[in-house]
């Protein structure tokens, strides 16, 4: 009851209306109108009451210095200035830091949606084979040892061993590489992933919590929980400003005999401009991302992009556009064109990624393709087609070799350098003789080698952390210019290389966009997600995501970081001259509780204004 109580009087909705009988008290005192009640009364008990309650409950559950809090302070001069009849001045401190409580809150994203979506990926069902037939069970009844039927287009239901059957599965949920996986009889498969072609039994091997989605989720649940939020400046230096505060306004009393000095003391020396201070530039902050379509989730987050030592980039869909792409055409016996008609017209049936996208980079050259007759696929291994009357095969060296067609020593060598490089490659056929290779690979973004230059440039480490094959790998670091890669990293093991370099004092920015990400992007120092064509679950798990794909927000985030950490000290350092120069004032009876409170509120508004000007600067 006290809490839904705290929570409502906390509202926004309420502090407006706190602030709207603050501003009639201050208006009836200055036309000198008299009504029963002050109206700043109201605004103590909306604004004051939960100010109350914070001091109180950290008073009681914290520990140590700890239950200092600049709640306190606040609470202590509101009810002195209460005590002594100035309403408007206790009224005025509870309405700031209500103020400066709602903007944290505005800057903090507590969105927990995207861990809900990992948990929706977990297959529910499951076809287990009975005596020759599939039944449908339930995923948490399959045991170790079960063997599942998997159709094609299904997800996987456990983590097993293909025992019969051959097919090809989409594993970027949990490795992110960007080209499906073929598998046949002894190949692993994970859960949750896709099987998109051949029909396949599985021998299950590790089911329900010990499956490998499952720790995937486990991992994201635990980087959320050991995620704690920082300390509020304005609470780190109550410890020792509650003190001063009390100690000074005790000498001004005893030095004058003035209780209404030692009164103006506690009100001028609130940290109410402290309070405002770090939420307001952050806000500002945000909002300049947002014009250039970044989204920062918490002034955290913004905070330690500026110290992040290291930017460890994701591969496919982050450092590369995840879109297969033909790279390279390799002709002996044929043209360049004809060797692309004759692959292109028998891939046009396939439903494989490589198919498809050498159809497409051939209908971009304009080439004129035919209809393919006694089309047949094998899954995950090639195609075979008649095409103007000759008998064309594309598809993997062995499954050439098994149809009978030896592979020249020029193609061999070709086929090598492709490995080393970490390209795809589609070898074609036409009657019974190879005639040359069509090469694909992601594609790096444009802006990728020059946002690693500049953060070089501000002596910022870069390292590739992906699921993909050390060669592309290295291919595609060598090109961005990034110098440290690790290749085949499952996602736990893309956490434990985030934790190792943890351990080193290192701070961590990890840049990714797939759902394999999501452990790694929770468990770095900052997450950063590719938000426009990432996933939903990475972009939640992230603190920051790049709606845009642009890579080069990445070094603008490190430089607005920095502007906004030096706009809040700058805000800080100058609150706090005002509140010294305030306090000899009031000291000098100078000031009153309400003039010392007007003062009190420009060094406020002067705060709130400074930090505005981040909105509109130029980085």
């Amino acid at each position: 009851m006290v809490k839904k109580m705290i929570e409502l009087l906390s509202s926004i909705p309420a502090v407006i209306v706190g602030g709207a009988f603050l501003v009639l008290s201050f208006a009836l005192s200055h036309f000198e109108i008299s009504t029963p009640v002050d109206p700043a009364w109201i605004t103590v008990f909306i604004n004051g009451i939960p100010l109350l309650y914070s001091a109180l409950r950290k008073l009681v559950l914290n520990r140590g210095i700890s239950k200092i809090s600049s709640a306190l302070l606040i609470t202590v001069a509101m009810i002195a200035a209460i005590a002594i009849g100035d309403l408007f001045a206790a009224g005025e401190v509870a309405f700031i830091m209500a103020i400066g409580e709602i903007l944290e809150e505005l800057t903090t994203d507590r969105a927990k949606k995207g861990l809900k979506n990992l948990i929706s990926l977990a297959p529910t069902r499951g076809r287990k084979v009975t005596d020759g037939k599939n039944v449908e069970i339930s995923a948490e009844d399959i045991e170790i040892g079960d063997i599942l039927c998997v159709l094609p287009g299904e997800a996987i239901p456990v983590d097993g061993v293909i025992v019969s059957g051959e097919t090809t599965v989409d594993q970027s949920v949990m490795t992110g590489e960007s080209l499906p996986v073929d598998k046949t009889v002894g190949d692993d498969v994970f859960c949750g992933t896709i099987n998109r072609f051949g029909a396949v039994n599985i021998k299950a091997t590790r089911v329900g919590e010990d499956s490998s989605l499952q720790k995937l989720i486990h991992m994201v649940q635990q980087a959320e929980n050991k995620k704690a939020p920082t300390a509020r400046i304005a609470d780190k230096a109550a410890s020792w400003l509650v003190p001063a505060a009390l100690l000074v306004a005790v000498i001004t009393y005893f030095a004058t005999k003035d209780i209404v000095r030692a009164v103006t003391v506690l009100v001028v020396f609130c940290p109410c401009a402290l309070v405002l201070a770090t939420p307001t530039a952050i806000m500002a902050a945000i909002g300049q991302a947002t014009k250039r379509g970044v989204i920062i989730k918490s002034g955290e987050a913004l905070e330690k992009m500026g110290k992040a030592d290291i930017v460890a980039f994701d591969k496919t869909g982050t450092l590369t556009k995840g879109e297969l792409k033909v790279c390279d055409v390799i002709c002996e016996g044929a043209s360049e064109d004809e060797l692309l008609m004759l692959a292109a017209s028998a891939e046009m049936k396939s439903e494989h990624p490589l198919g498809k996208a050498v159809v497409a980079f051939a209908d971009e050259r304009g080439l004129s393709l035919t209809e393919p007759l006694d089309f047949k696929m094998a899954a995950g291994r090639g195609v075979s087609a008649k095409i103007d009357g000759k008998s064309v095969f594309c598809g993997s060296e062995s499954y050439l070799y098994d149809n009978g067609i030896g592979i020249s020593g020029g193609i061999k060598g070709a086929l090598e350098k492709l490995r080393l490089d970490g390209k795809a490659a589609v070898v074609v056929a036409c009657d019974k003789q190879s005639i040359g290779v069509v090469a694909l690979s992601d594609v790096l973004r444009k802006e990728a080698a020059d946002a690693v230059a500049d953060l070089h440039k501000m002596k910022t480490q870069t390292v590739l952390l992906t699921g993909d094959n050390a060669a592309a790998a290295e291919h595609f670091a060598k090109q961005a210019g990034i110098s440290a890669v690790h290749g085949e990293l499952l996602p736990e093991q893309k956490v434990e290389r985030i934790e190792q370099l943890q351990r080193e004092s290192k701070t961590v920015c990890m840049i990714g966009d797939g759902v394999n990400d999501a452990p790694a992007l929770k468990s770095a120092d900052v997450g950063v997600a590719m938000g426009s064509m990432g996933s939903d679950i990475a972009a939640q798990a992230a603190d920051i995501a790049l709606m845009g794909d642009d890579l080069s927000n990445v070094p603008y985030l490190k430089r607005l970081s920095a502007a906004t950490v030096n706009t809040i000290k700058i805000s800080i350092t100058l609150s706090m001259v005002i509140n010294i120069f305030a306090v000899i004032l009031s000291v000098m009876g100078v000031l009153g509780p309400t003039t010392g409170a007007l003062v009190h509120n420009a060094g406020s508004c002067f705060v709130v204004l400074f930090a505005a000007l981040l909105y509109d600067r130029k980085f």
